[in-house]
């Protein structure tokens, strides 16, 4: 009998959410002189350098503050930094690297568990439990939820003017490159209050996960997947439309617990999302299982056909897009003996 990830049911206390809010582990040893700029790109160079001195202001935010009337301390507002630019260009590393470089309490995430969190505290709790820190490094800042856009905003209104500094990544469409900073622009026009304190920083470059790699793998039979599922100590087969039925039960909050200690992911009957909700809960499983590191083989369709054509011309296009690049990145790893 295979172990499935259709039989975990895993439980997440609402006080562990925000203890759990560290980077990916294979971001656990980065650093600013670890990351290697494209000398192509001139900018890749440029933001480390402005990753670096935003790591030092934190510091210095954290420990002084201002004097105000009568010689006592105002509390300072927090700085803040936004890295614009496409996919696999290292600006995680460049967060992750600012993460590691402050000192703590402090918290990283992407724009969708920063999102879970609130949800699951409730905002005034959400701000209590994050106003100590040094810094919010939010991962991929996403605009195509109105909703969420405004209440993150707020909840980074509140911590600002706490003194917590707020660090922002986000992808530009690959399409839209050269077209004034898009993402960059609507980050700062969705959350005016905060414009000012922002730096905007580009990072331009190819995808480092498309570089010199084979095309994804072609899937394998139904008996192949079985034969390998069962070779790979701590792996999990699962049946696609069964996961996708399971991962409706479960909030997205757990779905990094629902995959710990697993090696592998095998899958099965692998076909287009039916539509936008199991769409966007692959996309949060997609996200984990690359934090993870954990390969990702399946049968039946191409994982580039998960999302159809009719979502990746849709509002959640650049969700999609990282979903698909990420998986394929996990489809040429390699399965653990």
């Amino acid at each position: 009998m295979h172990a499935r990830l259709v039989d975990r049911s895993p439980v997440l206390q609402a006080d562990q959410l925000v203890a759990q809010m560290v980077p990916p582990a294979m971001f656990n040893e980065v650093s600013f002189a670890s990351y290697i700029p494209d000398p192509n790109e001139p900018s890749q160079a440029a933001a480390v350098r402005k990753a670096e001195e935003f790591a030092g202001k934190v510091g210095k935010i954290r420990s002084g503050g201002r004097r105000g009337l009568f010689g006592k301390k105002a509390q300072a507002s927090g700085a803040g930094l936004y890295l614009d630019g496409g996919f696999g260009v290292g600006k995680t590393h460049l967060l992750a690297s600012i993460f590691h470089s402050v000192p703590s309490p402090k918290a990283f995430g992407t724009f969708v568990e920063l999102t879970h969190v609130v949800g699951a505290l409730g905002f005034n709790n959400a701000v209590e439990q994050l106003s100590n820190h040094s810094v919010l490094c939010i991962d991929e800042f996403e605009l195509d939820d109105p909703g969420d856009t405004m209440l993150v905003s707020r909840l980074l209104t509140e911590l600002s003017a706490r003194g917590v500094s707020i660090v922002a990544t986000s992808n530009t469409l690959p399409g839209q490159l050269g077209e004034g900073r898009f993402a960059a622009q609507d980050f700062l026009r969705e959350i005016k209050k905060l414009g000012s304190i922002f730096e905007t920083i580009r990072v331009d470059g190819p995808d480092y996960r498309h570089r010199d790699l084979p095309p994804a793998p072609e899937p394998i039979s139904d008996a192949e997947l079985a034969e390998l599922a069962d070779a790979t100590p701590g792996s999990t087969l699962d049946d696609f439309d069964a996961l996708c039925k399971h991962l409706s039960t479960l909030h997205p909050s757990r779905y990094n617990k629902l995959i710990d200690g697993v090696s592998a992911v095998f899958l099965r009957g692998v076909h287009p999302a039916q539509d936008q909700s199991v769409a966007l809960r692959l996309v949060v499983l997609a996200d984990r299982l690359y934090d993870a590191s954990i390969p990702v083989t399946v049968s039946g369709a191409k994982l580039d056909e998960i999302f159809t054509p009719e979502m990746l011309a849709g509002g959640y296009r650049k969700k999609y897009l990282r979903a698909t690049s990420r998986l394929l990145a996990l489809s040429r790893f390699e399965v653990p003996a």
